[in-house]
């Protein structure tokens, strides 16, 4: 099966569109969405919706940090995302407010763990960014591949047995066979704020039957993306960036 796996898409409904029509290109079956549907761009209501039709369908949803802070607060949050979530809430409706509070911190499909952070301690919404990190989630868990996001930049770790966990960076629209004798750690990139230096969005296809991935990235447009973030009066640099892809 090709599960379409979508990570921090920060209410970008353009980037979101957008690695939603790849993903059906590619032949999609099944989609994953790994946390951080809203926070920093324009569209939260639009996203929510979406995620949640695609939910009742089928797909999987997991709670993200920026997700979890219309209810849980923005408490560690930086003061452009603290704005952005105070912006968003006034945007949601009760409906929406309740399908985010709703979500698990983690699921199972198979032999994949899906979480939007990483796996020892979901809640504290750890980063990964190094092999130390990536090696603290992966003998956490059994399963051979973990999918986190949370990041916005796009890595792979691998640990065999009795040896350190090891990255490398993914190329886009690769594939990548996930050996049997290791287990593996993909930290997804961001659909609707990238942070490797590549404006594309950013999301990964995982074949469950043949056990690869491939890392996607999907031109979008971002004029419209970032106008729309001028226009609801966010900080600037929430529309700035998205040039960048930084």
């Amino acid at each position: 099966m090709l599960i379409a796996i979508l990570s921090d898409i920060h209410a970008n409904k353009e980037a979101f569109d957008a690695c939603m029509a790849h993903a059906r290109r590619q032949g999609a079956e099944r989609f994953v969405f790994l946390g951080d549907m809203i926070g920093y761009g324009a569209d939260p209501g639009y996203v929510v919706d979406e995620v949640a039709r695609h939910v009742a369908k089928g797909a999987v949803a997991i709670l993200g940090n920026h997700d979890a802070a219309i209810t849980e607060g923005t408490g560690g949050m930086n003061a452009y995302a603290r704005a952005a979530i105070e912006w968003t809430e006034g945007r949601l409706g009760a409906e929406q407010k309740a399908f985010l509070a709703g979500l698990p911190l983690s699921a199972e499909i198979d032999d994949a763990l899906f979480v939007h952070s990483e796996a020892s301690q979901p809640q504290h919404w750890i980063y990964v960014t190094s092999a130390h990190e990536a090696e603290r989630s992966l003998v956490t868990t059994q399963k051979h591949v973990t999918f986190v996001g949370h990041v916005h930049r796009p890595q792979l770790y691998h640990m065999a047995p009795g040896k350190p966990a090891v990255c490398f960076i993914p190329s886009p629209g690769v594939g990548i066979p996930l050996a049997r004798s290791r287990r593996w750690l993909a930290v997804l990139g961001s659909v609707g704020q990238p942070r490797d230096e590549v404006p594309s969005a950013a999301y990964t296809i995982y074949d469950s039957s043949r056990g690869a991935i491939v890392f996607h990235r999907a031109p979008y447009d971002i004029e419209t993306a970032a106008g729309k973030i001028k226009a609801a009066g966010l900080p600037a640099i929430l529309s700035a960036r998205l040039f960048l892809g930084r």
